[in-house]
C-alpha cells in the first residue's frame, strides 16, 4: 500500500472512531502543552530577569541591603540599622568605589490630587541616583544637590502614578499630597515596566532622601544603598572590603553574623540560573511522564480497537494486504493521533502564552525550540504507543480473523 493511501484509510478509521481518537489526543495534547509552557515561559522569565539584574545591578555595581532589608527578606529584630554615614565611611575606605547612592523606601504610601489618589512605592534618593541606578527623567527635570540639602519638597513621578493622578492633564509644575505633605512634581521617570518580583515599577515616586527621612519617615536609617565599581570584574572583591569595612564599623566580633545583605551582579546571576535549571528540568520532567501516560492510554486504545476491527484487519489480509501494511497502518494511526493532540497543545500553549505576556509584561515568548521539541516528543511517543497494537493486529491470520 502506498503512502498516500495509508495516510487516506488511517484517517478515516479516526473519523470513524472519534470519541477514541479524542482520548488519544488527549494525553499527548496536556503534555506537549505543558512541556511548551514550561520551555517558553523558562526562557521568556530568564530573560526577563536577566533584564531587570542588568537594569538594577549592572556588572559593576555592589548593592548593600540593611539588615536582611526588603530585597533579601525582612529585616532580623537585632539588626543594625545602615545609614549615610556608614556608607560614606566605606566609600572613603575601600578603594576603586566611583560613586554610590544611599536609598530609602516607603511602601505603599498614599498620593493625592484633588479627589486622585494612588497608592504608591516611594523611594528617597541623593542627586546622584540617575547615574548609579541607571533611570532617568523622561520629561521635566531632575533635583539637584541643593534640593537634597535643603529637604526640597519635589517629586519626580512615574507613569503609572502619572495617569493615575493626572490623567487629563500635564503634571509637570502641579502640586500632589505625599502622605500629608505637598510636593511640587518636578519630573517624570522613565518607563521600566514590571521587575522580576512582579512590581510596576512606573508606579515610583523619587524624591530627595533628606526629604523622605525628615519630612515623611522620620527615620535616620535607609534600607539600601548602591555602589559602582570602577572596575567591574573587581566587584566581588570590592563587595568583601565593603563587608569587612562594614563589619568593623558595627562592632561585630567573627562569631557574630553580618547584620546587613551584599548581593553583586554574579550573584544575582547564580541565583537566576539555579532557579533557572530547577524550572527546566522538573517541569519538562512532569510534562514528559504525562506524554508517557498519554502514550500508554493511546497504546491501551488501539489495543482495543484490534480487538474491535478483526473482521476490517482479515478481510484486507484477504484480498492481498501483507502483515507489514497492516503494521504500518496501526502505528500511522497513533502517530497521527498524537502528533494532531500535541499540536493542538502548542496552539493552546501559545494562546495562553499570549495572555500571560500581556499580563505580566516580558513580551511574547515565543521559542522555536519549545514548538520542536513539541511536535518530536509527540510524534514519537505516537510511534511508539502505535508498535505493540500494530504488531497484534499484523499477527492476525486471516481466515481466523474472517470467521
Amino acid at each position: 500500500m502506498n503512502g498516500t493511501r495509508m495516510l487516506a484509510q488511517s484517517l478515516g478509521s479516526l473519523r470513524r472512531y472519534k470519541l477514541r481518537s479524542a482520548f488519544m489526543m488527549l494525553g499527548s495534547f496536556v503534555g506537549v502543552a505543558a512541556l511548551t509552557l514550561a520551555v517558553s515561559l523558562g526562557e521568556g522569565m530568564q530573560a526577563k530577569v536577566m533584564r531587570t539584574v542588568r537594569q538594577v545591578l549592572g556588572e559593576s555595581s555592589v548593592i548593600v541591603v540593611g539588615g536582611g532589608g526588603r530585597l533579601m527578606g525582612t529585616p532580623r529584630a537585632n539588626a543594625a540599622r545602615l545609614t549615610i554615614d556608614d556608607v560614606a565611611a566605606v566609600v572613603k575606605e575601600v578603594p576603586g568605589i566611583e560613586d554610590w547612592d544611599p536609598q530609602a523606601e516607603l511602601s505603599r504610601t498614599a498620593v493625592k490630587r484633588g479627589e486622585l489618589s494612588a497608592t504608591v512605592r516611594l523611594l528617597g534618593d541623593s542627586e546622584r541616583w540617575q547615574r548609579v541606578w541607571g533611570r532617568g527623567v523622561s520629561r521635566g527635570e531632575d533635583f539637584d544637590a541643593s534640593a537634597v540639602n535643603g529637604s526640597a519638597r519635589v517629586a519626580i513621578i512615574g507613569e503609572t502614578v502619572a495617569h493615575a493622578v493626572f490623567p487629563d492633564a500635564d503634571p509637570i509644575g502641579a502640586e500632589i499630597l505625599i502622605g500629608a505633605v505637598p510636593f511640587r512634581v518636578i519630573g517624570v521617570l522613565e518607563r521600566f515596566g514590571v521587575d522580576m518580583h512582579g512590581m510596576d515599577r512606573d508606579n515610583e515616586i523619587v524624591v530627595p532622601i533628606t526629604t523622605l527621612m525628615r519630612r515623611l519617615s522620620n527615620a535616620d536609617a535607609i534600607g539600601a544603598a548602591k555602589l559602582l565599581v570602577t572596575e567591574p570584574s573587581a566587584a566581588n572583591e570590592t563587595a568583601k572590603q565593603v563587608a569587612g569595612a562594614l563589619r568593623r564599623r558595627h562592632s561585630l566580633d567573627r562569631d557574630q553574623p553580618d547584620d546587613f545583605v551584599i548581593v553583586t551582579a554574579l550573584q544575582a546571576q547564580e541565583m537566576v540560573s539555579k532557579v533557572r535549571r530547577v524550572l527546566l528540568l522538573y517541569v519538562p520532567l512532569a510534562s514528559g511522564v504525562i506524554l508517557l501516560v498519554g502514550g500508554i492510554v493511546a497504546a491501551a486504545l488501539m489495543l482495543g480497537s484490534v480487538s474491535e476491527r478483526v473482521g476490517e484487519i482479515g478481510l484486507r489480509r484477504a484480498v492481498g494486504a501483507l502483515p507489514s501494511d497492516i503494521r504500518r497502518q496501526f502505528v500511522v494511526e497513533t502517530a497521527i493521533t498524537v502528533v494532531i493532540g500535541g499540536v493542538a497543545g502548542i496552539a493552546a500553549a501559545y494562546l495562553i502564552l499570549g495572555v500571560v505576556a500581556m499580563h505580566v509584561d516580558i513580551g511574547l515568548m515565543f521559542s522555536w525550540k519549545a514548538v520542536v521539541t513539541g511536535v518530536v516528543s509527540s510524534a514519537v511517543t505516537g510511534a511508539l504507543a502505535g508498535v505493540i497494537p500494530a504488531r497484534r493486529a499484523a499477527m492476525l491470520e486471516p481466515a481466523v480473523a474472517l470467521r
